[in-house]
């Protein structure tokens, strides 16, 4: 039976949609992440006016097993030694305290202390039903997340994959979350790397500029940069003095005044447009693409040098290996006396040599780290300077994305000045980045350091399988490797565009051969969803600090954990609705509550109704997963619910023949069910920025 009162609102014997809606609409949301909260904030509350114990954090729990309730408190555990009480005792004075919550049915003792709290099942599958999520309050502020950030000198490879749908999945993340975003996308225009490509055509290939020029508007001309890259990095292996080519034309390039400068413009902005265009095939986009060359050539380092001098955070140091660099404490480290050091020099907590993060060289040119403190400076509002801006790609959809420039247009979104920032860049540049931070801190810059992230992630390589499959040769003991890393600088590795390709045509086989009557434009289309779905969900289904080793065979399967496996859950539920002559959408709408509070009750109570529960309970769980996401960094755990969800209604599909069930009320109560899991498996499907084809 269900408690009268237990949600502070005695119920009609028979409720129906339109009483239904009036009754929700008075309920602050009865969703998994709000009713969790309403617990701990009630649990506080009480321990406060009863124990005078203030816990900065009530921890909750999830039972093992659904019958045991929705949530459990450990924290009778917590407060034994305080109170010095058994925690059996405070958990019987706690459930006894608590009375009626709304939402809860009840609260249970359980084990050695363990409080269990059972939610109010027919509420809260009445709320979910009708899609009721209570207004949250959203952080003030702006948040900018860049990601991808490929040197553009040869095509994308498959490392730079797992970057890309990283960043753009957490984006979509906060998007879900109310969050206002900037996607930026850095470009290393005037690095090493493209250096070395201009040193290959003009050293190694000999092309003049208009050459060039005709080369780059070929269809895939970061393909031809891709072999070039890797000719170059032979070359310099060949001759000594091989390696002064790319010191003068990495000279020419910083400079930006001559033929180098605009024949390395020419490549690295084509090249990045051959970037945009594979990343729109997975549907990522970016707001903003700043250029090294204009934090060069608009002096924001200049701007922040001067901070770092005059706020004592760079010093120049006068002997030892680093004579004449301006150098700063490394992140993780403090400020220790060299042992031959002057009183002087201890009393001022000189830098230990070992402990010297170089900034600027003796020959006065900046590292990378200097530029990168330049930068954020700009991100938080904090250097005085700005980019020039100009319109630089529109995509299909008609979102712009603009460029850096010296001078741009006056009329132009506002970018940087945000309040938080999350740099999606790989484990290798840990220090690089937690260096940034540290400087942040020594300027006095404490609230904008803690608001700066480095959303770290470990490399794609590949299994020994897949590099003999496309070719490599393997030496014995590489082929015992668990993975071998890719190196662009050996042409060794996937291209973006092959493997995306290479699904696409796995999966139009399938997809031809189950559906021959559809168009051909059809039939594309789903192939491109399919494959699409498949990759995205396999660079999301791993934890960040896990190396992937890539394998053909198991990216392009379609059973078990996969991104198919969960689009075809969706694709079965829709079936169900097609078949019966409905529309899921407008049945979810405008029938769903036609199930009365007293069939919810029904269906989902008692061990009969457990298994369903659970399934109407982890479809309740979507704000309370991307809030996990988001508040961890981490994206898998959406990857590993969609898939639970997936593998939650296949069980129900098999157990529950929907249109044939005689009884009209469970009939309803099942339709119900369908529709609420395939459109949570929709929504979060388009969080992790894959969409689901009409058939599979």
């Amino acid at each position: 039976m269900i408690g009268k009162h237990a949600l502070g609102v005695k119920p009609a014997r028979h409720i129906r949609s339109a009483t239904i809606a009036i009754f929700l609409n008075s309920l602050e949301g009865l969703l998994y992440r709000h009713l969790e909260r309403r617990l701990a904030r009630h649990v506080r509350d009480l321990l406060r006016r009863n124990y005078a114990v203030d816990l900065p954090r009530i921890v909750v729990e999830q039972p093992p097993q659904v019958e045991l309730g929705e949530y459990a408190l450990p924290l009778a555990f917590e407060l034994a030694k305080q109170l010095r009480k058994p925690p059996r005792k405070i958990a019987e004075e706690i459930i006894a305290a608590l009375g009626q919550l709304e939402g809860f049915e009840k609260f249970e003792l359980a084990g050695a202390g363990y409080i269990n709290a059972r939610v109010n099942r027919a509420y809260v599958a009445a709320a979910l039903a009708a899609d009721q999520n209570p207004k949250v309050e959203i952080p003030p502020g702006k948040i900018l997340v860049e990601h991808t950030s490929i040197n553009p000198n040869k095509a994308a490879h498959i490392g730079h994959l797992r970057n890309a749908i990283l960043g753009d999945t957490f984006v979509r993340l906060l998007h879900f979350a109310g969050r206002e975003v900037d996607v930026q996308n850095y470009i290393d225009n005037t690095g090493v790397q493209v250096a070395d490509v201009v040193v290959g055509f003009l050293h190694l290939e000999k092309k003049s500029r208009s050459e060039i020029e005709q080369l780059v508007r070929q269809p895939r001309f970061d393909y031809y940069c891709w072999d070039l890259y890797a000719r170059v990095s032979q070359w310099y292996g060949q001759e000594k003095q091989n390696r002064e080519a790319r010191a003068q034309v990495l000279h020419a390039i910083e400079a930006g005044n001559d033929e180098i400068a605009a024949i390395a413009d020419l490549i690295s902005v084509a090249v990045l447009r051959r970037h945009l265009e594979t990343m729109d095939r997975l549907d990522i986009k970016y707001d903003f693409l700043p250029r090294e060359s204009e934090i060069l050539h608009l002096h924001f380092w200049d701007a922040a040098f001067t901070k770092l001098k005059e706020g004592n955070v760079l010093f120049l140091e006068t002997e030892g290996k680093n004579k004449g660099c301006w150098v700063m404490r490394r992140a993780g480290t403090t400020r220790a006396t060299r042992q031959n050091a002057s009183a002087e020099d201890a009393e001022n907590g000189e830098v230990a040599e070992e402990d010297q993060k170089v900034i600027v060289r003796s020959n006065g040119t900046v590292g990378y780290v200097g530029k990168d403190i330049a930068y954020h400076l700009w991100k938080f509002g904090l250097l005085g300077r700005d980019f020039g801006y100009r319109k630089f790609y529109r995509y299909p959809n008609g979102h712009e994305c603009w460029v850096s420039t010296t001078v741009g247009a006056l009329d132009h979104p506002h970018f940087g000045g945000v309040a938080e920032i999350y740099n999606v860049i790989d484990a290798r540049q840990a220090e690089a980045q937690n260096t940034v931070i540290e400087a942040m801190r020594e300027l006095g810059y404490n609230q904008q350091a803690d608001h700066y992230t480095h959303f770290s992630y470990e490399m794609v390589a590949l299994t020994p399988r897949c590099a003999a499959e496309l070719g490599y040769e393997l030496s014995d003991e590489d082929k015992t490797r668990s993975y071998i890393e890719v190196s662009g600088r050996k042409g060794f590795g996937v291209k973006a565009d092959d493997l995306i390709d290479t699904l696409i045509s796995s999966a139009r086989k399938e997809v031809d051969t189950r559906h021959p009557q559809l168009s051909e434009p059809e039939r594309a289309t789903i192939a491109t969803q399919i494959a699409v779905g498949a990759l995205r969900y396999f660079m999301l289904k791993f934890t960040k600090p896990s190396v992937i080793a890539f394998d053909f065979k198991e990216a392009l399967s379609f059973e078990g954990e996969t991104g198919p496996y969960a689009q075809y859950a969706v694709v079965r539920s829709t079936n169900i609705f097609r078949k019966g002559g409905l529309d899921p959408d407008t049945y979810l709408r405008d029938a769903a509550c036609s199930v009365s509070i007293e069939d919810f009750a029904k269906y989902l109570m008692g061990e009969s109704g457990n298994a369903i529960w659970e399934l109407w309970l982890a479809a309740s769980k979507t704000s309370y997963i991307i809030d996990q996401c988001v508040a961890t960094t981490e994206p898998a755990y959406l990857a590993k619910h969609v898939f639970q969800l997936a593998q939650l209604f296949n069980t129900f599909y098999h157990q529950h023949p929907i249109l044939t069930e005689p009884d009209e009320s469970r009939k309803k109560f099942l339709l119900a069910t369908a529709a609420v899991v395939r459109r949570e498996l929709i929504r979060m499907l388009a969080v992790m920025g894959i969409t689901v084809p009409p058939v599979m």
